[in-house]
C-alpha cells in the first residue's frame, strides 16, 4: 500500500471520529494562541488530520489521491525506499511550513482556529506540477480534465480569496505557503527538475 493511501486512511478515520466528537476536534485543531501560551506544539501537526466537514475532507483527499501517486512514484524511482521518506518529509513539511504564517499572525488571538491538510496537499500538488506538468485532474461536473498547472493556479487564487474572508475553520492561507514549500522541496531534492520541466513543456 502506498504512503499516500496510508495518509488518506488515517486522515479519513480521524476526521470522521472528530465529526462525532467535538472535544476531540477541539483538541486537535490549529490554535496559535494555545500553541504559544499553553505549549501545545502538537497542534502544528494534528490539525492536518481533522477537517471542517465532509466536503472539506473529500476535496483534500481526492486532490491528494489525484496528485500524490505521481510524486510518490517519482521519489521512489529516483531514490528507492529513501524516496518514500522524502515523500513523507514533503507532506509533513508542507503541514509545518504552511502553518508558520498563521501562527505568526494569530498567536495572540485566542479565537483563531484552522483545520485541514490543505498545506500538505498543496505541497504535493505543486511538487507534481514540477515533476509532471502535463498532468491533469477531473473535477465534477466539468466534463474534461483540468491541466495540473491551471488547477494549481485556481487553487491558489481561491485560497487567497477565502483566506481574506476567513471564518470557516479552513486553513486557506496554508494553500499558498504549502505550494511554496512543495516547489522549494522538489527543486532541492530532485536533480535537473527544472530542465526536465522545461523539456516536458516543450514537448
Amino acid at each position: 500500500m502506498s504512503v499516500s493511501f496510508i495518509i488518506i486512511g488515517i486522515t479519513v478515520l480521524v476526521s470522521f471520529l472528530s465529526f462525532q466528537n467535538t472535544e476531540m476536534f477541539t483538541k486537535l485543531k490549529f490554535n496559535p494562541y494555545l500553541i504559544k501560551h499553553h505549549k501545545q506544539w502538537y497542534r502544528f501537526i494534528s490539525h492536518s488530520i481533522v477537517h471542517a466537514d465532509w466536503m472539506h475532507l473529500i476535496i483534500n483527499m481526492y486532490v491528494l489521491y489525484s496528485f500524490g501517486d505521481i510524486v510518490e512514484a517519482t521519489f521512489f524511482n529516483l531514490f528507492g525506499f529513501k524516496g518514500l521518506m522524502y515523500f513523507i518529509l514533503l507532506y509533513v513539511g508542507g503541514v509545518l511550513f504552511s502553518s508558520i504564517y498563521d501562527y505568526g499572525k494569530q498567536k495572540d488571538n485566542p479565537y483563531f482556529n484552522a483545520v485541514g491538510a490543505s498545506g500538505a496537499v498543496s505541497a504535493v500538488v505543486f511538487a507534481s506540477i514540477l515533476i509532471y506538468p502535463a498532468g491533469s485532474i477531473f473535477l465534477f461536473p466539468i466534463p474534461f480534465p483540468i491541466p495540473s498547472w491551471a488547477f494549481g493556479l485556481l487553487y491558489i487564487v481561491y485560497s487567497a480569496y477565502m483566506g481574506k474572508r476567513g471564518g470557516d475553520n479552513v486553513g486557506h492561507n496554508a494553500h499558498l505557503w504549502g505550494a511554496i514549500f512543495g516547489l522549494i522541496f522538489t527543486l532541492i531534492t530532485i536533480p535537473n527538475i527544472i530542465s526536465n520541466f522545461i523539456a516536458q513543456l516543450s514537448n
